[in-house]
């Protein structure tokens, strides 16, 4: 008995694609907007599969000295760009100065209140003793 050949599964049979049809799927997935999965589905493909065309093709469009053994992420495919990190300076809060501020509407009556910052867990208690 031979154990070194190894046959698919009944039924399943490796399909080879043409090289016209893969360039025109991955040039479909690098359209702007355009999922690889959603170009898979389309095809009647795996979209593992086809995500692995469109890095092997990403791969061989580079010249060959940038090849390294760096995992190779999907070319931009026109997304904007992230916008950049812009600190913004806020005045620091302060927990004894300033008041809280509460309007609270029933039917046709307007309350307002004005609690001291200092005493917000009264205000707190009030507030759910009042919407009761």
């Amino acid at each position: 008995m031979d154990t070194n050949i190894t046959h698919p599964p009944a039924g399943r049979q490796r399909r080879r694609r043409s090289p016209e049809f893969r360039a025109a799927v991955i040039q479909a997935c690098l359209q702007p907007g355009v999922s690889i999965a959603a170009v898979a589905l389309a095809n009647g493909l795996n979209a593992n599969m086809v995500r692995k065309w469109v890095i092997e093709e990403h791969k061989r469009s580079l010249p060959a000295k940038t090849h390294s053994s760096r995992p190779v992420s999907v070319p931009d495919r026109g997304s904007p760009p992230a916008p950049a990190f812009v600190p913004l300076a806020l005045p620091a809060p302060s927990a004894t100065s300033g008041a809280i501020q509460i309007e609270l509407r029933r039917g046709e009556a307007t309350v307002s209140v004005s609690w001291p910052v200092s005493a917000a867990g009264e205000c707190a208690a009030w507030l759910q003793e009042w919407l009761q």
